[in-house]
């Protein structure tokens, strides 16, 4: 049992959702349609997070891991490494974006009913503060801003484990029917 006057240690946090992840079958990969037919947005991903469903090839490659998950949020986490350095020797803005764009996307994914998937249409991202592989773990948290037929809209912030901000970001994605995917 965690003791709530004593903060959990990030790093510890999404090794321990890692590890749990994979125990339970979680691998990198992707979830094929009889895997999600039916589902909701919130239901696919904590299949993800509980192992039930593969999860993004691309978050082993980011080093960043979905921690929580609700209606209309999504808590992603990175800890940078040395392997996603720019070449004036700190954090590449692209793995901020990865970042930013995978609270933001979920969160809006979050809210969709099965049947239903999006697409980022348009991603605004503000970086305030450098990071380095010696910043420790990076938090993203996205909030769905509004959910419509066709468009859906949310808000992220990346703070590390002491609240101080390091990017922030908006988001507009398309929504639309599995059904009508492009292959």
């Amino acid at each position: 049992m965690m003791d709530e006057n004593k903060p959990m240690d990030w790093a510890a946090q999404q090794s321990e959702v890692v590890q749990r992840m994979r125990k339970s079958g979680g691998l990198p990969g992707l979830a094929r349609a009889e895997q999600i037919a039916g589902k909701g947005g919130r239901e696919i991903l904590e299949a993800m997070v509980s192992g039930n469903l593969p999860y993004p090839p691309m978050n082993d490659t980011m080093n960043l891991a979905l921690l929580e998950v609700g209606d209309g949020r999504a808590v992603f986490q990175g800890i940078p490494q040395l392997a996603h350095y720019n070449p004036l020797g700190s954090v590449h803005g692209g793995w901020f974006a990865s970042l930013l764009d995978s609270a933001l996307g979920c969160a809006i994914q979050s809210a969709l009913p099965a049947g239903q998937s999006y697409t980022t249409a348009e991603l605004s991202i503000r970086i305030v503060r450098s990071a380095s592989h010696k910043t420790g773990p990076l938090r993203a948290t996205g909030r769905l801003v509004h959910a419509g037929d066709r468009l859906a809209t949310a808000e992220a912030r990346v703070e590390d484990e002491h609240g101080k901000l390091y990017a922030h970001a908006t988001t507009t994605c398309l929504v639309f029917d599995l059904s009508k995917r492009d292959a």
